[in-house]
């Protein structure tokens, strides 16, 4: 697969789609027994001849069979990035009840590269498509076309447990190494090590594992060896986290919105940003409901200035847990903000019209308890609290505190 992966070790990549955990297959189950058949929809010349080659490969490649179900759900044809169609299928009725197995949190996988000089990343190649469908479960992925009527033999895109169920099964065939020498976000994997001995027998374990549960990885997308590397929409290297640039440059010749729908802020601004929320809330009063979009001149500026945030590639440093934190508090008449010394991360949050209403005090006060919460996977040992409100430091010492008073009080002391 590349330099440095030990030759013993080795993945196949000719085959297009094996079965991932081959004693393993996965069901659908749904709140009602009654099928949901949908309406043939109607696409261009064009469309029906891409759909209708696109059905011939997967046929091929035993990704799909025709099918007698009584499911039958519509499809919608979509473009990709290199001009081809991805088959997209309207699963939406099929109403499956939510899968409870956890996906992982970004901020804390990304967290535990801290220390990490070499990476590797692996992508396979149509994750889903790897898992294996029951009988019961492949009649209700039918789907219609101007070809006739298909279902998957394994796990479709758009189900709501799809990526539940698809976690579930990479974190049991890479049980014991998740965490310490690999981590995995669904269909990504990435394999991080200090020096570059510890990184070629991680690779090999790794990669053992993966061979022996036989998924097929898409090689174009691995990238070995690396001192920097993308993962998870962010660039992850020794000096730390900043925004992909393939995707922050998006912003560049962003339009002004025009819709609600349309102001949604990119989740990078708002872990890369001080006063994020403060800078943020014209546009986030936009998207309340039964309010019309009135674009003001605040707007326009609060939009241009997180853009210009975006576009300067703002880097964070990663935790080093052997050193004690320094949390930095503030809070505004409209807004609490929160960064740790190094800027190891940022956080901020508008104030509620009960909240204004606070005197300073108590607004400094509510955003030292709300941020120590949050901060808390970091503040488990000694660490230092900065405001620049001196007279929160009686707190502690307030004899006979009631009320929220009394509450914050009992907070700070279990931390």
């Amino acid at each position: 697969m590349g330099r440095g992966c030990p030759p013993r070790v080795s993945i196949q990549v000719k085959s297009y789609i094996p079965l991932l955990c081959n004693t393993t297959r996965t069901t659908i189950i749904t709140d009602s027994n009654r099928p949901i058949r949908h309406l043939l929809r109607r696409l261009s010349p064009f469309e029906r001849n891409e759909v209708s080659q696109l059905i011939l490969r997967m046929l091929d490649n035993k990704i799909i069979e025709p099918s007698n179900s009584l499911w039958a759900a519509g499809i919608i044809p979509v473009r990709k990035k290199d001009g081809s169609i991805r088959l997209c299928v309207d699963y939406r009725k099929l109403n499956e009840p939510w899968d409870a197995y956890p996906i992982p949190r970004v901020d804390e996988t990304l967290d535990a590269l801290a220390g990490a000089r070499y990476s590797s990343t692996i992508d396979l190649l149509s994750g889903y498509w790897q898992v294996e469908l029951t009988a019961a479960a492949k009649e209700k992925t039918a789907f219609i076309t101007h070809d006739g009527l298909f279902q998957f033999n394994v796990m479709p895109f758009g189900l709501t447990g799809a990526p539940a169920t698809f976690q579930r099964l990479m974190e049991r065939v890479l049980a014991g190494l998740k965490w310490s020498i690999c981590l995995v976000y669904l269909d990504d994997i990435i394999v991080f090590s200090r020096t570059a001995e510890e990184h070629i027998e991680h690779l090999a374990q790794v990669l053992s594992r993966l061979q022996e549960a036989d998924p097929k990885v898409n090689s174009r997308k691995c990238k070995l060896f690396c001192k920097e590397v993308c993962y998870l929409g962010h660039i992850v290297s020794e000096k730390g986290i900043e925004p992909d640039p393939s995707l922050t440059e998006k912003m560049r010749t962003y339009p002004v919105p025009k819709c609600h729908g349309s102001t949604t802020l990119p989740r990078a601004g708002v872990l890369l940003q001080e006063n994020f929320a403060a800078t943020a809330k014209p546009l986030h009063q936009l998207t309340e409901k039964k309010k019309p979009l009135e674009w003001s001149l605040e707007c326009t500026e609060a939009f241009h200035k997180l853009r210009a945030v975006l576009l300067s590639h703002p880097v964070l440093q990663l935790p080093d847990f052997s050193v004690p934190f320094i949390l930095d508090t503030d809070a505004s008449d409209t807004a609490i903000g929160a960064g740790r010394e190094h800027q190891v991360a940022l956080a901020s949050r508008t104030l509620t019209r009960a909240e204004r209403r606070y005197c300073a005090s108590r607004r400094e006060m509510l955003a030292v308890i709300t941020f120590v919460e949050q901060f808390r996977p970091y503040l488990q040992q000694k660490f230092t609290l900065r405001t620049d409100h001196g007279s929160l430091q009686w707190l502690r010492c307030f004899k006979n505190p009631d009320g929220q008073w009394a509450r914050w009080q009992q907070k700070l002391q279990r931390t």
